[in-house]
């Protein structure tokens, strides 16, 4: 990843939004969508984020704004998904980029801009779906520091797995329950073992819990049989969102024995509506390297530009909002905070893995990262870790509460963003999902 024009964070946009102090879309993010205008019978088409408005490029890709290949690019947005935009690569996405950015750039020609203002709308009047046609989710699991947290609960003298400092490890999730930000989601039920029983109950969940992490999208595939090596790894990532892998802690731990998370995680993922661009992000690329004393990566997990530059330095955040808070119009409870450069393995780590026995990935697919947890206690991604398995009451301070796990009502946001000297600040909107109580019992 390289630096270019369209990192400039003194560039400045003719859309006064885009410049505000603390905004998530400047010009140098220029972030990709799926909407319509909310509560309308509009068709789903492609949009980019400047400031507080979108751009729709359906309506732009009909005007004589633009030229190939950035053309290409904006026709292939105008569907209900962004698959077509996401398999035509990184020349045509960097193209587009390119284009927008010239439009949105204060010193735009004034009939440019007079074209483009009129093909915008405000965010605040727009409803979202899925950017992509996920014909496949998987979820790994790479923090090495969440996974000692959790590991201390359910296995205290062995915490962490044997395998967990050699490969990113990771399990098939379950697509079609993916959903957008700001989708409500039912207590799940399923069958959890009580301590000290003899036999497991069946039941609502007990111990909700919500997982901070980031998804990333693949833009064009891989053959079936052909593994993508880690150099190449990252022309097959268009972008990165926020995701939430709600978990149903009781039932995730009693079903993994010995298989991986079933029940306990298919019920809901929820994800971000805006896919950052890797192009937008690479300001925060920063180094990777696992600590000189611990196992180094094998040959076909290391390489010299993942070790210089693939981690990223995104800040991320949890905000809890329960129903009080909602009641007496009290702001959400910040529960934790960290970034995604503590993670043990790379987003291109994680895709070549994935692909190395000959899995093919497609266009759309989504990989969530695991959930994200830093070194201090502060930094924690889950509620179980947090709560240390649900023996520590977390106080809401502003209502009095107390939370182990969530409850009916309760309402999580994760948001993300990057920023440091000398460099523009973007940001990845929110993700928040709300927990609604769980359906009557089944037969």
């Amino acid at each position: 990843m390289h630096l270019d024009h369209t990192h400039d964070p003194q560039a400045r946009s003719w859309l006064a939004s885009a410049n505000a102090a603390g905004t998530d879309f400047p010009l140098q993010n220029l972030p990709y969508a799926v909407f319509r205008r909310a509560g309308s019978a509009e068709a789903w088409r492609g949009g980019v984020a400047i400031g507080d408005q979108i751009v729709d490029l359906a309506a732009l890709a009909t005007s004589a704004l633009l030229q190939e290949p950035a053309a290409q690019g904006a026709r292939s947005c105008a569907g209900e998904a962004l698959n077509d935009f996401l398999a035509l690569g990184r020349p045509v996405w960097s193209a587009l980029r390119h284009a927008l950015f010239a439009l949105l750039r204060e010193d735009a020609p004034a009939a440019a801009q007079q074209t483009v203002r009129a093909l915008l709308l405000p965010q605040a009047e727009a409803e979202y779906r899925l950017p992509t046609r996920i014909g496949d989710y998987t979820d790994f699991y790479t923090s090495i520091h969440h996974a000692r947290n959790v590991g201390r609960v359910v296995r205290p003298d062995n915490p962490l797995t044997p395998n967990f400092q050699w490969l990113p490890i990771a399990y098939h999730g379950r697509a079609s329950s993916v959903v957008v930000s700001g989708t409500p989601f039912r207590r799940p039920w399923g069958q959890a073992m009580p301590p000290g029983a003899q036999a497991p109950s069946f039941g609502p969940c007990r111990r909700l819990d919500y997982e901070l992490e980031m998804g990333f999208y693949v833009g064009p595939g891989n053959a079936h049989g052909q593994p993508v090596p880690l150099a190449q790894a990252e022309q097959h990532i268009f972008g990165m969102c926020l995701l939430n892998d709600w978990s149903a802690r009781d039932h995730q731990f009693w079903e993994m024995n010995p298989l991986g998370p079933f029940l306990g995680k298919n019920f809901c993922t929820s994800v971000s509506p805006w896919i950052v661009t890797m192009d937008a992000l690479a300001p925060y690329r920063v180094p990777f390297a696992h600590p000189a004393d611990e196992p180094q990566p094998l040959p076909y997990l290391d390489e010299a530009g993942n070790r210089a530059q693939g981690g990223i330095d995104v800040q991320l955040e949890v905000l809890l909002q329960t129903a009080q808070h909602r009641q007496r119009g009290l702001a959400p409870q910040r529960l934790s905070g960290t970034s995604f450069r503590h993670q043990y393995w790379t987003v291109a780590q994680m895709l070549a893995q994935h692909t190395v026995g000959g899995c093919n990935l497609q266009t759309g697919d989504l990989l969530g990262t695991g959930t994200i947890s830093g070194p201090t206690p502060e930094e924690a991604g889950a509620i179980v870790e947090l709560s240390v398995g649900g023996t520590r009451p977390i106080a809401i301070a502003a209502t009095g509460e107390t939370r182990t796990f969530l409850e009916d009502g309760d309402t999580v946001v994760l948001r993300g963003w990057c920023e440091a000297p000398d460099r523009a600040r973007i940001g990845f909107g929110a993700c928040s999902g709300q927990v609604q109580p769980a359906l009557p019992a089944v037969a």
